[in-house]
Order: structure tokens, then sequence, then C-alpha cells
């Protein structure tokens, strides 16, 4: 099963949350946002695990899902 990584908005800008970090990341532009949930999925996949990224809008609805496979020579 993938590793979930949420984009959502936050009070103060935009939140990073996943099982895979210890504390959620906060950034004030949701790209910003977008590119290190982006970055850190492209990590765990690189080291084997699978990751799932998704992003939502300030209205709760989600704007994207990005998948990151495991890599097959991942050790």
């Amino acid at each position: 099963m993938a590793l979930l990584i949420s984009v959502a908005p936050a009070e103060q800008g935009w939140s990073v949350r996943s099982e895979a970090l210890e504390t959620e990341l906060t950034f004030e532009r949701g790209g910003r946002a977008e590119a290190a949930a982006r970055d850190l999925a492209n990590r765990l996949a690189a080291s084997g695990h699978a990751a799932e990224v998704r992003v939502f809008l300030r209205d709760g609805a989600e704007a994207g899902r990005f998948l990151h496979p495991a890599r097959a020579w991942a050790s």
C-alpha cells in the first residue's frame, strides 16, 4: 500500500502531512507545498516505497492525485 502524502489548506498557508513525516510541513503558497510533497514522494519511491500525493483545494475538493510507484531497483 502506498504512503499517503496530502497537501491541504491550513490556517497559515498550506500544509503537507504524511506518516512519513515526524511533523507536518507548512508553506505560504500551495505550489510550494505541492512541490515539497512530490519531492518527498519521489524520494520515498526511490527508496522502494510507493507513495501517493493528494492535493486539496480550499473548499475541500480534491484537485489532483499523483502516484509514485516504488522503483524496482531500489534497495
